[in-house]
């Protein structure tokens, strides 16, 4: 994922920052407790597809 467009995303329901995690391809707001995932290298910044950091994980 391209440093410039890291630094103009921003969370879709705080407006916070977002920090890339290269392992899970995800961009994750520490915020909100969501991570939004990137899929072919594309970010999907719906909240609807942003996956929870509280859940439980999955086994």
């Amino acid at each position: 994922m391209e440093t410039r467009l890291l630094q103009i995303l921003v969370c879709p329901v705080c407006k916070n920052t977002l920090r890339h995690d290269r392992e899970r391809q995800e961009l994750i707001c520490a915020a909100d407790r969501l991570a939004y995932p990137i899929r072919d290298g594309v970010p999907i910044m719906l909240p609807s597809e942003a996956r929870s950091l509280d859940a439980a994980p999955a086994a």
